[in-house]
């Protein structure tokens, strides 16, 4: 959209332009006076070097595809200035995360490991005796399955997956009697295979070791002090254990507050919260089997001309930490699911949002003008995409809801 061209005096000019960058606050976010206190600062896309109009390019192309992204935000500068919903959806809405969750028991494990009560190198095995010591024969094959082994996904276990019905995710009475089912395939660190099984391990030694539910510790050392709202970790089986790899559901700006503890080295408002040695292990290769992986952490898997990492869900939920660009971006979805783990039609289109349209706005320098101008596509852009809805990219999930 062009500037509009103002023809009266050169003082009523500055009062429009003036009036005009300060009123157009985020197009897509509540006036200030209506924002939150516990939610994220706002700014402008212009305010912080941003590009508007490219960004309401991206948005307009989300809604001409169809695509079922029901929120998309972008925090730069530690200021949220995009913030895209669909379908009559909010801030407030949370949403179902899929495997994001194992980046939270990533941030969990090494809150636990900073107070001296785990360590990477501990073996499962005897963690899991400490709370279950019925399960000695099951653990019989895992003795040498450190808790580096689970994080990186090379702890050598195999499962296979039975999809819609598998008692891993929904029929299990103890969900730590299926996965201590599983056979140790070959020796730790020789392959990645990415399993739902390690992260349910892992949980049940961070709740052993902290003393309390894995849940209700996120709840205390994570999702209070970074003061989120409408959390909610599903899935809980009938030994009343949640899964450390799946089930959480977070509004997207609470998600962009994690991203912002990871691009800060574990500190949220000038409090440490997780040890900054940990976020840097964690969003660092850990094995030889996976040169993109950490600690349930992808590395360098939507972005590779800079330094990227970040949590990666089923169907396209994702947080990603742009430490060059000082930035976070967040969207939740339902995409399409063809392909593989790491080239399946939802992660291509996130990176094309990332890579084609967010990281172009980052490095575009606009004029004011342009920036006032583009602010008001924007603003415009983002008025139709909340009343417009994507069409889902795969079958929907009794969990795939958005929920208030």
């Amino acid at each position: 959209m062009e500037a509009r061209h103002l023809h009266p005096s050169r003082r009523l000019r500055r009062l429009l332009l003036g009036s005009l960058l300060l009123g157009a606050t985020t197009a897509s976010l509540p006036a200030p006076a209506a924002e939150p206190a516990t939610d994220l600062p706002t700014a402008q896309p212009g305010e912080v070097g941003m590009d508007p109009l490219k960004l309401a390019r991206l948005s307009a192309w989300l809604r001409d595809e169809k695509l079922d992204v029901r929120s998309l935000l972008v925090v730069k500068d530690d200021k949220l200035v995009f913030e895209r919903y669909s379908g009559g959806l909010s801030r407030d809405h949370n949403y179902e995360l899929y495997s994001v969750t194992k980046t939270v028991t990533s941030l969990l494990f090494g809150i636990v490991a900073g107070e001296g009560k785990v360590r990477p190198t501990d073996k499962v095995a005897d963690w899991i005796m400490k709370a279950h010591p019925e399960f000695e024969q099951a653990l019989a094959d895992k003795q040498n399955i450190e808790m580096r082994h689970l994080m990186a996904m090379s702890s050598g276990l195999y499962y296979k997956q039975v999809e819609g019905t598998d008692p891993l995710y929904y029929t299990a009475p103890n969900r730590l009697q299926v996965a201590l089912g599983t056979t140790a395939r070959v020796p730790p660190e020789q392959t990645f295979e990415y399993t739902d099984v390690n992260p349910v391990l892992v949980g049940t030694a961070i709740a052993t070791a902290a003393g309390e539910p894995e849940d209700r510790l996120a709840e205390e050392r994570l999702f209070q002090p970074l003061q989120m709202k409408n959390y909610h970790w599903t899935g809980a089986d009938k030994a009343g254990s949640v899964s450390g790899g799946w089930g959480l559901r977070l509004r997207a700006v609470d998600m962009a507050k994690l991203g912002l503890v990871m691009l800060h080295g574990g500190q949220w408002q000038g409090r440490q919260v997780v040890p900054k040695s940990w976020v840097e292990q964690m969003s660092a290769p850990t094995t030889k089997a996976a040169s993109d992986y950490g600690y349930y952490c992808w590395i360098n898997h939507i972005v590779d001309s800079e330094r990227e990492f970040g949590a990666m869900g089923f169907k396209g939920q994702f947080i990603t930490v742009l430490p060059e660009e000082n930035a976070v971006v967040v969207m939740t979805s339902i995409l399409p699911t063809e392909g593989g783990l790491r080239d399946a039609t939802y992660i291509n289109l996130y990176r094309k949002i990332v890579n084609d349209y967010v990281l172009p706005a980052m490095h575009t320098r606009v004029t004011p003008a342009a920036a006032a101008a583009g602010q008001e596509a924007l603003r415009d852009e983002l008025a139709r995409s909340a009343r417009s809805k994507g069409i889902p990219g795969t079958d929907l999930a009794f969990n795939d809801a958005p929920e208030r």
